[in-house]
């Protein structure tokens, strides 16, 4: 392997999510060594180079603009990067399959296995290649053999460092992490090329948060991370419609729930459930690792967490047509929010998606708000223009509502003026709060019918 003083340049194939601000921050922390980011998609590359990031996350434009043409370079010329580098992240998307074999669970790896054949056609020196996308256990056997045979007396060892971020939070993420989690082949070589990847996060990351394991523990706990967030999720979904059909309230049921040290306070809050690119792709895939294993239980109970999360989404809408008197055809409903979280233009598997879908299904007229998230949504929902339109102002979607749908906990829709809202709507004016985050005694004392989740309605009607 190269010696430790040589493994100066660093590459990460793949511009995304992950890749881009994750080496971003890598450049700011370590700024002696050459950091690049390289793409297939020229457009997406070239909006890194500008003051327009392809993607929103607080804090991210600030680490970029720093380091932007000092150590930290993009480009679409993959072949040269992956020559003159010495550790390359492997950061392509390992989405669910749609086809064939494991479809609609197991991970598809064909850009994965393309990434790792041009890696070994480029390559002229040893290099040390780093999973960084969630990939499926021992996918590094299969990464070392393409790379192996046929290599031309080029060492490669393959690594697992699966990423931790939480969207909107990613570059405090980052930069003060729980854990860093490196994995690799407990062999001589395997645990020098650990260590020269140990010392890239060293830079600023206190050693004893920076956790060793061999390379298959490092596969399966990222997704086992997701997996028992995720369930979390959709435990606390569960209870909240058993809250609403006997008078308790999910808030203070997973405040006492959450206050007790064994289990904690976090991802414990009810809502129409979760979104994002990881959780459900990663129990999916989990649950396709169960099934080929022969694992039927483990793979039904894993497969339920998604189960809830589709049935809490669904259950949201027919609370709305319930309360709408069993129709929203013709309705206006304005849906504040279309990401899948605060803090971010990441619409990936967003609940809104499902909850737009549904309402179209229904003939309403939906009415689509967000302050970062409008060009994601309009992809997202191509081809029902006819029912959906986009207003950035969550004022303009408002007006005329019969219906406001809370999708995402963006602060400025707490601090709304809820009563120029109110004033704004047709009347009776209903409020439905996917994110149990507004103030709804306040909501129902201006004139609002309010719905919650987990929580009694708070209607005029009765």
């Amino acid at each position: 392997m190269p010696k430790k003083t040589e493994n100066k340049n660093i590459l990460c194939i793949g511009a995304g999510y992950v890749g881009g601000p994750t080496m971003a921050m890598i450049a700011k922390k370590c700024p002696d060594r050459k950091v690049t980011v390289v793409d297939i998609n020229a457009d997406r590359i070239k909006a890194w180079q500008s003051d327009k990031l392809p993607i929103y996350e607080p804090g991210l434009a600030e680490v970029v603009s720093e380091t932007l043409n000092r150590n930290l370079f993009f480009s679409t010329d993959i072949d040269k990067a992956i020559e003159e580098a010495d550790i390359i992240f492997v950061a392509v998307n390992t989405p669910t399959k749609t086809f064939g074999e494991g479809a609609g669970r197991a991970a598809d790896l064909q850009y994965w296995e393309k990434t790792a054949r041009q890696i070994k056609r480029c390559a002229k020196s040893d290099k040390i290649v780093v999973e960084k996308s969630t990939l499926p256990v021992r996918t590094a056997a299969a990464m070392r053999r393409v790379l192996s045979e046929g290599a031309n007396g080029v060492n490669f060892e393959v690594l697992s460092n699966p990423e931790f971020l939480a969207e909107g939070t990613a570059i405090r993420d980052l930069e003060m992490p729980d854990r860093v989690l490196v994995g690799s082949a407990e062999t001589p070589s395997g645990l020098a090329a650990r260590e020269a990847v140990v010392d890239v996060y060293a830079s600023w990351i206190p050693r004893e948060r920076i956790l060793t394991t061999n390379v298959w523990s490092s596969e399966l706990s990222k997704i086992a991370a997701n997996a028992f967030l995720a369930q979390r999720i959709s435990s606390i979904n569960a209870l909240s419609e058993l809250c609403e059909k006997t008078g308790a309230n999910v808030s203070e049921v997973a405040r006492a729930v959450g206050a007790d040290s064994r289990i904690g306070p976090r991802f414990l809050k009810a809502g129409v459930g979760f979104g994002g690119s990881c959780f459900k792709k990663d129990i999916l895939n989990l649950v396709y690792m169960c099934e080929s294993e022969g694992l039927t239980e483990a793979a039904d109970y894993w497969r339920s967490v998604v189960d809830m999360n589709e049935h809490q989404k669904n259950r949201f809408v027919k609370t709305m047509l319930r309360a709408m008197f069993n129709t929203v055809a013709g309705k206006r409903i304005a849906l504040l929010g279309f990401a899948f979280k605060a803090d971010t233009s990441d619409t990936r598997e967003s609940p809104a998606i499902s909850v737009a879908k549904l309402l179209v299904e229904e003939h309403a007229q939906v009415v689509v708000s967000d302050p970062h998230a409008i060009e994601n949504a309009k992809r997202d929902l191509a081809g029902l223009e006819e029912f959906v339109t986009y207003e950035r102002d969550p004022y303009k979607a408002v007006e005329g509502a019969d219906a406001v749908a809370v999708l995402t906990d963006w602060s400025e829709y707490k601090n709304i003026d809820w009563q120029k809202v109110y004033d704004l709507m047709r009347k009776p004016a209903f409020v439905f709060d996917g994110r149990n985050f507004l103030g709804h005694a306040k909501l129902y004392s201006m004139g609002f019918h309010v719905y919650a989740i987990g929580i009694e309605p708070k209607s005029h009607f009765y």
